[in-house]
């Protein structure tokens, strides 16, 4: 009897695993398809998306770029303006300064020729050497240098060697005498010396 009822239990376990494996439905190839399309769609999409998120990482790239040009083309045109504005203010006066010159050289010239062993001619000299030093000392405010280079190494980006000297007591290449001083503004020659120099004899 009770084998009887073993084999029924276990005749129920075997209809029940039936209806169970009933239940579970294998795909039919339509649904593969279908779920193979929407995953190729996602992937798709998600690939879409990520070309998207490159070029606009591209384009973010170029534009801090574009920004960053721009921001050192404005810092050069503000130091460009700013060297042309110290420039104007340094060297704005220098045609003046050139005009002023020959006054200078008159008054060298008028030291140069007046004989200074005359006692009347004393208080003349005097005057004029005051002069002089009073608008060379104006000159100095403004940055004016004066270049006289008397017993100097010539040297062309200050001096305009008139004539050559044979000399054998100095160097060649010194300057002898200086015909007429030169100057400079700021370091930057306003007229260079004009000098003779010496050569081997």
């Amino acid at each position: 009897m009770a084998k009887e009822r073993s084999e029924d239990q276990q005749d129920e376990q075997n209809i029940d695993t039936g209806e169970h494996a009933a239940e579970v439905e294998t795909p039919t190839a339509d649904q593969q398809h279908a779920a193979e399309e929407v995953l190729q769609e996602e992937l798709a999409v998600e690939s879409a998306q990520e070309i998207e998120i490159a070029s606009l990482h591209q384009q973010l790239a170029e534009h801090k770029d574009m920004v960053l040009r721009a921001q050192a083309e404005v810092q050069n045109a503000r130091r460009r303006a700013e060297q042309d504005v110290e420039k104007a203010h340094k060297f704005g006066v220098e045609r003046l300064l050139k005009e002023l010159l020959p006054v200078v050289d008159n008054l060298d010239r008028a030291l140069s020729t007046i004989d200074s062993e005359q006692e009347a001619n004393k208080a003349v000299i005097e005057g004029i050497e005051l002069t002089r030093k009073s608008f060379l000392d104006t000159l100095g405010k403004h940055g004016v240098e004066v270049v006289d280079p008397a017993g100097e190494p010539f040297d062309p980006a200050l001096h305009q060697a008139m004539t050559q000297v044979p000399n054998g007591d100095v160097e060649p290449n010194t300057v002898l005498d200086v015909f007429q001083k030169g100057y400079r503004l700021h370091g930057r020659l306003l007229r260079p010396a004009m000098v003779v120099v010496s050569k081997a004899p």
